[in-house]
């Protein structure tokens, strides 16, 4: 996997473009001039939570005896969830959880899990367990750098143009994103099984 498909996996698990409308809601609770330091902040956290996740990945899975292979089945049924979810939210559901307590955010929810939510942490473990066959431990992290950059960004805009916002835009954006991320769900579901059989041919 070079650093341009693991980079865009990421972004594509964080969901920046699904999560824009519950974060508006969690930003309007904080003061105006704080609001995008805040974001800012939590955004540098959630870089450093998946940044461990990837230098411990492997000490985690070493720990818990899970194999590359069971690792990459689990983690394929996940963003297979994450991606039906995206295509088939619920009815008044938020982008990845539900109401959240008032005041100005600290780590939870919008660093945890928000944007470093349990399937970019597991999809960075997933990637780091990787790391000497398909991805270098540097390239790897510019991968992570790259997606958490663009999904900054996006989010930062986001911010700044709130009025101009079409839900209706984000919702065809996550749904889109959501077709894009099943389909890399299948082909890693498919990866591990065949890891697990030993060369299994399967197309």
């Amino acid at each position: 996997m070079r650093i341009a498909a693991a980079a865009f996996l990421l972004f594509l698990v964080m969901d920046p473009l699904g999560n824009i409308p519950l974060l508006l809601v969690l930003i309007d609770r904080v003061k105006p001039r704080r609001q995008v330091i805040t974001f800012v902040r939590e955004s540098l956290i959630a870089l450093a939570v998946l940044i461990v996740f990837q230098f411990a990945g492997r000490s985690i899975l070493a720990l818990l005896g899970i194999s590359e292979s069971a690792l990459g089945v689990a983690g394929g049924v996940v963003l297979f969830l994450i991606a039906i979810r995206m295509i088939f939210p619920r009815k008044g559901e938020g982008a990845m959880f539900g109401a959240t307590p008032e005041g100005e955010p600290f780590i939870v929810p919008i660093a945890i899990p928000l944007i470093a939510g349990p399937s970019a942490m597991a999809t960075v473990m997933l990637l780091a367990s990787q790391a000497g066959e398909q991805l270098e431990t540097l390239q790897l992290s510019a991968a992570i750098a790259a997606a958490w950059v663009v999904s900054t960004g996006l989010i930062v805009a986001a911010l700044a143009l709130r009025r101009f916002i079409r839900p209706r835009g984000l919702i065809a954006m996550e749904r889109l994103m959501g077709m894009v991320l099943m389909t890399v769900s299948v082909q890693m579901l498919l990866d591990g099984i065949r890891t697990a059989f030993g060369g299994l041919t399967l197309s």
